[in-house]
């Protein structure tokens, strides 16, 4: 039998990491270091539900890598362990990144409600309307409160509105028994904004900022997952300072401070190095900046792609030291869905959807005033021609290159 294709690589390859799984951010230990404010405010707010009464709902915002998630799956782990039966309360998660659309946020909750073995709902098919009916009288034969996380809840907004918000929101109007309290969680300070007022009032009744992590901080960290992590001395004592710092440079981002150490560890076994150093640190960064960039751009809406996609045309076509502005951004908008048979939505939608990229990072829109005369922003690109390259390969935009090459030979 002939010798796998991977056998080379498993004989050359040195072992640093004693234990992959410690570097994960899906991993959650026993602490977590420098959120017990965070944490002891949350239990505070939850407590009530032990007794069966509706803690208030909360909205939880900090940026990516702040510990937001960690920190709720935590505190579902510990109130498994203050009402073991659950016979008070139950914890619920929904990643609305991965569950973004109104049935499958409601399927999934019902799910969690009833078990794996919901036969009643099924996957799709039903009327919004009948899921509702439903599901308010599973939860309600429970008689219990059931604490709903909503992780990334802005995704529902961005391409639902916030029907789905409105009805979780005011289920409590019509169950008798049990209870229902949200738990928002997002990246997005300014999200709450785009609510109905009522809507607005509901989710928003306790407020939680997860601020970002400092250098300290995020030593500390990887200190505490490295002792379990890596075998003894394989790490140079300048790795995690720099690690740190470089991730409290960018964004305090704690995920990103893990998976440079982690990313800098595999280079280094790749490489047959006997220990960790600097240098593989700067070869991770150049390699996690890249990815990171690309899987934002993975989860853009539609809507959005076709938006950078235009700010990316806009730049190529004009004078290096043009300014771009969001008129220019609309009218090439308006031509480009055209031809790709999308629906245009409107200009001051487009203006939210270039908000966002720039809190992404991807643009920087800088918005000028004219006084009475209104504003505009001034919007610059943020990537590389690596990434462009990366967008325009986008299959959404295959239409673009075939009307292109109709263009070119009609004017032959």
């Amino acid at each position: 039998m002939k010798e796998s294709i991977f056998e080379n690589s498993k004989k050359k390859r040195s072992f640093l990491i004693k234990n992959r799984d410690i570097l994960q951010s899906t991993y959650i230990p026993d602490q977590l270091p420098h959120r017990e404010n965070e944490i002891d405010n949350i239990v505070d707010i939850l407590t009530p539900s032990l007794f069966k009464n509706k803690p208030s709902n909360i909205l939880i915002t900090g940026k990516t890598g702040t510990g937001k998630t960690a920190v709720l799956s935590y505190i579902g782990k510990e109130l498994k362990k203050a009402d073991p039966e659950e016979e008070n309360c139950s914890f619920l998660y929904v990643n609305c990144e991965i569950v973004d659309n109104p049935y499958g946020i409601l399927f999934n909750i019902a799910t969690q409600v009833v078990g794996e073995n919901n036969n009643d709902i099924p996957f799709t098919g039903w009327s919004l309307d009948r899921v509702h009916d439903t599901i308010i009288n599973y939860i309600d034969k429970k008689n219990k409160v059931f604490i709903v996380v909503l992780d990334e809840i802005d995704r529902i907004l961005q391409k639902n509105g916030d029907d789905t918000l409105y009805f979780l929101t005011t289920m409590n109007e019509i169950l008798k028994q049990s209870k229902v309290s949200i738990i928002g969680v997002t990246n997005n300070a300014n999200f709450t904004d785009f609510l109905n007022p009522k809507t607005k009032s509901r989710l928003g009744e306790e407020k939680i900022v997860f601020p970002p992590y400092n250098a300290k901080q995020l030593q500390d960290i990887l200190k505490k997952r490295a002792t379990l992590a890596f075998e003894e001395g394989v790490l140079e004592e300048g790795v995690i300072p720099y690690c740190a710092a470089l991730s409290a440079q960018d964004s305090g981002d704690a995920r990103r401070a893990l998976d440079l150490l982690r990313v800098s560890a595999e280079t280094a076994e790749r490489y047959e190095s006997t220990s960790i150093t600097e240098a593989h640190v700067n070869s991770a960064r150049n390699k996690i900046n890249k990815n990171a960039v690309e899987e934002v751009i993975k989860t853009l809406t539609p809507q959005s792609k076709v938006i950078l996609r235009c700010i990316i045309k806009i730049h190529e076509e004009k004078e290096k030291d043009v300014i771009v502005k969001t008129g220019d951004v609309y009218s090439s908008y308006k031509e480009v869905s055209n031809i790709l048979g999308i629906t245009p939505i409107k200009e001051k939608r487009v203006a939210d959807l270039i908000s966002e990229m720039d809190m992404y990072g991807i643009i920087h829109a800088r918005v000028k005033s004219f006084g009475r005369n209104g504003r505009t922003r001034e919007i610059e690109l943020n990537i590389d021609k690596d990434i462009i390259e990366f967008v325009k390969k986008d299959e959404l935009f295959e239409p673009l290159l075939k009307h292109r090459s109709t263009k070119q030979t009609t004017l032959l």
